[in-house]
């Protein structure tokens, strides 16, 4: 299961380091972007408002965590929120792009079972005050 975890972890880093850096440096070429419907508002909403930059920071820091093996639970929990409207987005408004996100989910899963103890404390049922 370590090697699992290891390599996992690594492709997580990679995506979202890759994808991260991509937002700014913009070295992958990208499809067009949905310019109709709910998909192509909210997408510009996003663009005019400058939201994409923490998102892309998140995955940069993010992803440099997981591959240097430092942190790795906050990593997890600071991408889990990207990884959310990544899904939602692709479910509710842009099936075409689902794959990725539920790739993303699957190997967010197998790291954050390899590092479970981490999150003991807040999973359990009553908070000892």
């Amino acid at each position: 299961m370590k090697i699992v975890t290891l390599i996992a972890r690594v492709l997580l880093g990679l995506m979202f380091l890759v994808f991260g850096l991509n937002g700014f440096l913009h070295f992958i070429p990208q499809g067009p972007m949905p310019a109709t419907g709910p998909a192509g508002r909210f997408l510009g909403a996003l663009m005019e408002s400058h939201y994409f930059v923490p998102i892309f920071l998140l995955q940069i820091v993010s992803g440099a965590l997981f591959l240097v093996n430092r942190y790795v639970p906050l990593a997890l929990m600071l991408i889990a929120p990207v990884i959310v409207n990544i899904l939602l987005f692709h479910s509710l408004m842009n099936p075409g792009g689902l794959p990725p996100g539920l790739i993303a989910t699957a190997l967010w899963v197998v790291v954050a079972y390899g590092v479970r103890s981490a999150f003991a404390g807040i999973l359990q049922k009553n908070a000892k005050i």
